[in-house]
């Protein structure tokens, strides 16, 4: 396996205005901030776009971005199967934002005045599931049977799993939740985008 090429942040943000930057994060994760003029393209939805992606490359070099850097090496990976050259953030928008330099972020308020909810990255919508299963496990194993016990170890046990493989199935079926998942419209409208460079 080929370790896909990287690009670190500053190397990035001053190439900013001739990169092509697909973040491929889920949409509720863009949302929450991604850098300036990335268009979202989630590592589920990836081989659905390749074709714009390939034309894209034509015109210019891609840098993939996720939260940490490892859905977007994963990316990377995936392109270079097809051909399509790309380049990674090392760290992701994680090291961008420490770096100090800027996410952009939706408007807190629409047209209408009403506030957009916060969402929540990827990585805090696995804590929160797992960490809620244990217990959920841990409780019902006290109040109801033993044997439900099995589920908080069913999930340790995946924990241990992800960061051994560098996976993560949890992840994968969160994604697949709709506030995760990209309307039909705003995939359309990055695909057009992306026609366009």
């Amino acid at each position: 396996m080929t370790t896909p090429r990287t690009l670190g942040t500053d190397q990035a943000r001053a190439r900013l205005q001739d990169l092509i930057v697909i973040d491929v994060r889920t949409p509720a994760e863009y949302a929450t901030g991604h850098l300036p003029g990335a268009l979202n393209v989630p590592l589920d939805r990836l081989r659905h776009a390749l074709a714009e992606l390939r034309h894209a490359a034509d015109r210019g070099d891609l840098l993939l971005v996720c939260a940490s850097g490892n859905r977007s090496a994963n990316a990377c990976r995936t392109l270079a199967e097809q051909g399509i050259a790309a380049a990674t953030l090392t760290g992701g928008t994680t090291a961008w934002a420490a770096a100090g330099h800027d996410l952009h972020q939706p408007a807190a308020a629409t047209a209408t005045g009403t506030r957009t909810r916060a969402r929540w990255s990827m990585e805090r919508q696995v804590r929160c599931t797992a960490g809620a299963l244990v217990l959920l496990g841990l409780l019902l194993g006290v109040l109801v049977h033993p044997a439900f016990e099995i589920l908080a170890a069913g999930v340790a046990g995946g924990l241990v799993l992800s960061a051994l493989t560098d996976t993560c199935g949890m992840a994968l079926l969160l994604a697949r939740l709709p506030h995760n998942r990209p309307r039909p419209a705003d995939l359309a409208t990055t695909l057009a985008a992306l026609r366009r460079r």
